[in-house]
Parts: structure tokens; sequence; C-alpha cells
């Protein structure tokens, strides 16, 4: 993804965005059939998504202005306004498309909450399976108090009860482990988006200190624009910093790595827990937990959009 030191040189079409993957479909009505145990998780997920639609539509939006910007600045026929304009066109152009970056680090947010969503909807039936036969056995205990059928009742609540608590044990796992994992996408995104606009923006201020707006009177004629050099390598260097941006995050740590595929601790965990009942369990931040977010190197070619810009 290379782009020319112009704005201008590109096609009027090159900027236009693809239509928002986030259309009406049937998953749109699926609200009004979630478990209730899930409809509050449910709802943000959603909401969550009208978000990041919101963020699209910024990070086109942005693309268009830098594009009219540079237009109006050729317009003006004064060579030190077209020359800054085209290329602070090009500065917010690139902040335009750190939306798009944002915007698929949140996407893998809101799966991780999925995840989450879609345990709670699976121990909905074992809550309800519980709560059903507790109130057959209150009914027969109410009606027939010595009916033969409240012994075969209460075995299927003790099962009931068992595979509930299994269940139960399985959610809570999954939802701290997945809280963690999720937010730490989150908040790791919201950085990265920040601290590479902070550069752009600092690079755009740069270029506005070429543009000499010293008064003139009628008459005068502007000299040509004395700064044409100077103003390629700012964007050379916004570029090169870009391209060496590294994240620095403070880890998030996870105990979570004895949970199985089954979602509950495995038999070594389990046995150390045996062992070490009645003592203090180790905090999360303890020495030996691991890290959920790995720090991902940035997408090739992230920031080259700039690379013309020395030519």
């Amino acid at each position: 993804m290379n782009r020319a030191l112009s704005i201008r040189s590109r096609k009027k079409d090159d900027h236009a965005k693809a239509a928002s993957k986030h259309t009406f479909s049937i998953s749109t009505l699926r609200g009004t059939t979630q478990a209730e145990l899930s409809k509050k998780l449910y709802k943000l997920i959603k909401t969550e998504n009208h978000a990041i639609t919101a963020y699209e539509t910024a990070g086109r939006e942005r693309l268009s202005i830098a594009s009219q910007l540079s237009d109006w600045g050729e317009s003006t026929n004064d060579d030190s306004v077209s020359d800054i304009s085209d290329k602070i066109g090009v500065i917010l152009s690139e902040i335009g498309e750190q939306e798009d970056l944002f915007v698929q680090n949140l996407e893998d947010y809101r799966a991780i909450l999925k995840q989450i969503r879609n345990i709670e909807s699976s121990v909905q039936p074992s809550r309800d399976q519980k709560a059903k036969i507790s109130d057959e056995i209150q009914k027969l205990k109410y009606k027939e108090p010595s009916s033969p059928k409240l012994v075969t009742l209460e075995q299927e609540l003790v099962r009931a009860e068992a595979q509930n608590l299994v269940a139960e044990a399985q959610l809570t796992n999954i939802t701290r482990q997945k809280i963690k994992e999720a937010y730490d996408v989150h908040f790791a995104a919201t950085i990265e988006r920040a601290e590479k606009q902070i550069i752009l923006a600092r690079y755009g201020r740069r270029l506005l200190n070429l543009l000499d707006d010293t008064p003139v009177v009628p008459g005068d004629v502007r000299q040509p624009f004395p700064h044409p050099a100077e103003a390629r390598q700012i964007l050379t260097d916004a570029e090169q910093e870009l391209q060496s941006w590294q994240p620095n995050l403070e880890p998030i740590q996870t105990n979570a790595s004895g949970l199985g595929s089954n979602l509950m601790p495995t038999e070594d965990l389990s046995t150390r827990a045996t062992s070490d009942a009645g003592t203090e369990q180790p905090d999360v931040t303890s020495p030996g937990a691991t890290s959920i977010h790995n720090q991902s190197t940035e997408p090739q070619g992230q920031g080259a959009r700039l690379e013309q810009a020395a030519a």
C-alpha cells in the first residue's frame, strides 16, 4: 500500500471505501431469541457493532476530507497553500487509515466477547432444568406429599444440580479468562491508534510551520513555495517513525493456562488446588503468571503509505 507524494496523483475513486460489512441480516433478529442469561452481553456486543460502524464511517470521511482539502488548495492558485494543503491531506488520509486498523482490532475484541455469550447461552438450559424440577417437586409436595414420584424427582434434581454445578464453573472460568483477553485487545488497539495519530499530528504541525503567513499589500506577488524539499522530508520522517513504532504495553497477567479444553482445570491444577486447600492462592499478577497479550508486529506495509514522499 504505497501512497504517492500527492493525493492529486491518485484517481478520484481511490479513496472510495467498500460498503460497510455491518449490514442487516437474520442475526439482527436474534436478540428476541437470546437466552435470559446472555441477553445483556448480547446487547453489549450489538451496541459495540454500531460503534465499529461509526469508526468505519469516520475513517472513510477522513479520507474524503483529505482529498477535498488537497483539491481546494490547488484551486487557490497559491503555490505554498497548494503544496502544504496537499501534504496535510496525505497526513489526514493516513490518520483515516488508522481507523481501519482500529476497526479490525475491535472486531477481534468483539469476537472474544461472543465466546462468553455463547457459554452463557449454553448454561441457561441447565439452570432452567434445575428450576423446573424444583418447581415440580414443590407442587407435588403440596398436592401429594406421599407420592412415590417424589423420590424419582429428587434423584433427577440431584443430577440436574450436579450438571448445573459443572456448567456454572465452566461459565465463570471462561468469563474471567475472556474478559481479560477481550479488553486486553481493546485497550492495546486504543493505545496503538492514539500513539500513531499523535505521531501523524505532530508531523502535520511541522508542515504548517513551512507556510509563510506574512501579510502582503495589494500588488505584491507571492514567491513560489520555497520549502518543497523540507515538506517531502517531513512526510518521509513521518513514514519512518510509523514503521518503527512498537507497542510498549504493561502486560496483562493470567493464570488461565491451567484451563483444559472442557473449560475446567487440568488434572495437575486440580491436584495442586486440593493439596493447597486452606492456603492462600496466588494473586493473578503472580510472577509465574503468563501474559495474555502477544505483542504482534506491525502488519507488513504499515506506515508505507507515505513511502514515496522522498521521491
